[in-house]
């Protein structure tokens, strides 16, 4: 049998308290800390391993046995947490609505422009690589699951996820290059093509 313990009910057989936040304060400080990374374990510890090594049983104990074990984590935290909060509050004095358009129109018309046309720029960096030109592929060259050309040689371009074996039952008579889209671009396996 499985079953569901809400956070409310957790809290209540653990006789703890939750503190209560004006809206969207628990979200912004997290989204600080997210940043001052007021919380890692470097600065207030391992808290997976430090609770397991906790002798006592109640909050009360667990909050002196913390507070002996590293006593400036919390202070750290805050210190940390609390001068981002200020960089932030800086930061949103200065937004204004067309900084927010800005924001908008490179969201929607850049950002998905250039993520659903970037296997023109692989080509291009295979092109670059191997000193050969490349070119994309034609729609009849496309239904054979050809993106382009590097020089004379067929390439087909993939996400890493994309499992070679198990795809369409058609072969795609090409060098496969895959790519996995990572936080600062496009990371590109050009594999045996170069």
């Amino acid at each position: 049998m499985r079953t569901l313990i809400k956070n409310k009910d957790l809290l209540g057989y653990l006789k703890v308290e939750e503190p209560v936040f004006p809206k969207y304060v628990s979200p912004l400080i997290n989204f600080a800390n997210f940043y001052a990374r007021g919380t890692v374990p470097g600065v207030v510890g391992q808290m997976t391993d430090l609770i397991q090594q906790f002798p006592g049983k109640s909050l009360d104990e667990w909050e002196g046995w913390y507070m002996a074990q590293n006593p400036d984590g919390i202070t750290e935290a805050i210190d940390m947490i609390v001068n981002k909060l200020e960089e932030l509050k800086r930061v949103i004095s200065q937004i204004d609505r067309e900084m927010v358009e800005k924001w908008v129109r490179d969201l929607v018309i850049v950002k998905t422009y250039v993520g659903l046309k970037f296997q023109k720029a692989i080509l291009m960096k295979a092109s670059e690589i191997t000193g050969y030109e490349f070119r994309t592929a034609t729609p009849d060259e496309e239904s054979r699951g050809i993106d382009g050309y590097v020089g004379d040689v067929p390439v087909s371009i993939k996400p890493e996820t994309y499992d070679v074996k198990s795809s369409l039952p058609e072969s795609i008579a090409a060098k496969m290059i895959f790519y996995k889209k990572v936080k600062s671009g496009i990371e590109v396996d050009f594999g045996d093509l170069v």
